[in-house]
């Protein structure tokens, strides 16, 4: 058996075309929708990640404020940087880089992040929302996730789903919308963590598999039934020997860069696609869809705020 390839990119040119055309709109009302972002960590792996969501933006129109800051920098430097953005009428929406230094506290950066501004579902009110039921936005990657499934036709109501990975906005805020009755729900999840034990009796139980805890090549395919359905949503870089620089080309879910770094997902790859029936790639599967949605919840932002000041 071969898996059928989820590839994100045709999904994410669907959600950019309807972005772009939104743009427009907003552009004919003297409204730039504007990203505000902010890192706060030297990792080369988080940088990348900002810089990608940054180059999207430019491409579809959208504005961006980026604030980085040192880690070693004092929180009240991070909280100061938060309450200038949200309280910037330019500013639609905001987005913090996680994970954040150890001496921050997430807790905190949650609640300063306004609601109506909190395009990936930080604050406790939008996680509220979204576990009733009710939400204000969608977190880009369990919406990514979601999509994917819809787009490949993978059936979700009433199949039983393993997530491997408990983030409130990855890991259980996706355990939620697919339980939920609706559209793309109805399933029967079960979520993994650091301390399940047997992680494998689980995986190999469920119609569909989504990774999200950050491990590289944690799920193998021993960890897998025939035919099931792998989500893996980490992108996760690590050293790349020689001779993994020189097959990377080769293989499908494998990306080898310049600085000596390859970048593989929580599925171990090559094993997995001989068992599953359906694979993301690592580059290229939930990650193109992720940014596109995220500019999606961008837009949604500035259009709802312009809303709010036209009815004032």
């Amino acid at each position: 058996m071969t898996a059928e390839l989820l590839h994100g990119e045709p999904v994410a040119a669907e959600i950019r075309e309807e972005v772009t055309h939104r743009v427009r709109e907003l552009a004919e009302r003297g409204v730039v929708p504007t990203l505000g972002t902010v890192l706060m960590s030297d990792d080369p792996a988080d940088e990348r990640f900002m810089d990608l969501k940054h180059s999207a933006c430019d491409d579809a129109g959208v504005a961006t404020r980026d604030v980085r800051l040192e880690p070693s920098a004092p929180v009240e430097r991070l909280h100061g940087a938060l309450e200038d953005l949200c309280t910037n009428p330019e500013v639609h929406a905001v987005f913090v880089q996680v994970p954040l230094p150890e001496h921050v506290s997430m807790a905190a950066v949650r609640r300063r992040i306004g609601p109506e501004k909190d395009v990936d579902c930080f604050h406790p009110e939008n996680l509220g929302r979204l576990v009733a039921g009710n939400p204000r936005f969608i977190p880009a990657t369990p919406a990514a996730v979601r999509r994917l499934l819809a787009a490949y036709d993978v059936p979700v109501e009433g199949e039983d789903v393993t997530i491997v990975g408990r983030s409130d906005v990855i890991g259980k805020s996706l355990a939620n919308l697919l339980l939920q009755d609706a559209p793309c729900g109805n399933a029967t999840v079960t979520v993994c963590h650091s301390r399940t034990s047997d992680l494998g009796e689980k995986t190999r139980r469920a119609d569909i598999v989504v990774t999200t805890c950050g491990v590289p090549e944690l799920v193998d395919g021993s960890m897998l039934s025939s035919g099931v359905v792998v989500v893996d949503v980490s992108a996760n870089r690590r050293p790349a020997d020689a001779d993994e620089r020189d097959t990377s080309s080769a293989r499908s879910s494998t990306r080898s860069d310049d600085d000596g770094t390859e970048v593989v997902g929580d599925v171990e790859y090559e094993s997995a696609r001989n068992v599953a029936g359906a694979i993301t790639p690592v580059p290229g599967g939930v990650g193109p869809v992720t940014l596109s949605i995220l500019l999606r919840n961008v837009v949604l932002a500035a259009e709802r705020q312009v809303s709010d000041r036209i009815r004032r």
